[in-house]
């Protein structure tokens, strides 16, 4: 969508402060021992106390409030009540949510407790390509030219990208125009971001892999090569002199 009037740009920082608030608790709730089932559960919690509800339930039945992926799970990970979280794993919550008929997004790797499997690389590098890429955003740039930038940047630290998931249009539902804003320079792409749109951008950092395998569950998306992937995603307003962060109640960089 874009934004077009003062009504939309408040019902979205609504809907974005809740998905904001909500992950930031998530990470700071999150604990080792505790299952993913519990921890989204509180997710669920937070979300309804803003009048919010789950988006990937609400769109596509998704058994969960929240996707919460552990390790080799790159995405979609179901929060279930025998995935155990334990220190040092990698983590991923991924939170969206509708509200009032406006949608956002908002999604942080991390490394729980200590890190004792060294994760904290590329967690920092996921970050660091993620701030690159939303401070170069301005209308009328092409989209490719976004993936060009998070491309290079991951090769500049030893990382590459995960290519067939991408970052999104979103608003007025969860997956909008333009479908897809990838993590690579993808040359048939001819987008471009236009003022006032909003739009989800999204970084999947990889040690190793260069593509999501689905898993059994139907859902779970994960490397395949016991590989890891950091993502952090923030839902913006593409404006002129930089973007508006609507997600920015979660400083995921930080």
């Amino acid at each position: 969508m874009s934004i077009s009037s003062l009504k939309d740009m408040e019902a979205m920082k609504a809907v974005s402060t809740a998905v904001a608030i909500t992950l930031r608790k998530m990470r700071e709730y999150a604990r080792p021992g505790m299952n993913c089932f519990e921890l989204d559960e509180y997710g669920g919690e937070l979300l309804r106390s803003f009048g919010a509800g789950p988006a990937p339930k609400i769109t596509y039945g998704f058994p969960g409030n929240t996707c919460i992926s552990l390790n080799h799970e790159i995405a979609h990970g179901i929060p279930s009540k025998d995935k155990l979280l334990r220190a040092g794993d990698l983590v991923n919550i991924d939170v969206s949510a509708e509200l009032n008929g406006y949608w956002s997004d908002n999604g942080g790797s991390f490394v729980l407790g200590d890190d004792l499997h060294g994760h904290e690389p590329l967690v920092n590098a996921s970050k660091d390509i993620l701030r690159k890429a939303l401070m170069a955003i301005r209308p009328d740039m092409r989209i490719a030219e976004l993936g060009r930038i998070i491309e290079f940047s991951a090769r500049q630290q030893g990382f590459r990208v995960i290519r067939n998931l991408t970052g999104h249009g979103i608003g007025k539902s969860l997956h909008e125009y333009p479908g897809s804003i990838a993590n690579y320079y993808d040359r048939y792409n001819r987008g471009r971001f236009r003022r006032n749109m909003v739009v989800a951008i999204e970084t999947f950092i990889s040690t190793g892999a260069s593509n999501a395998k689905e898993t059994n569950d139907g859902w779970t998306l994960v490397t395949g090569d016991d590989s890891f992937v950091a993502q952090h995603e923030h839902t913006i307003v593409v404006m002129d002199g930089g973007p508006v962060i609507l997600t920015s109640a979660n400083e995921i960089w930080n």
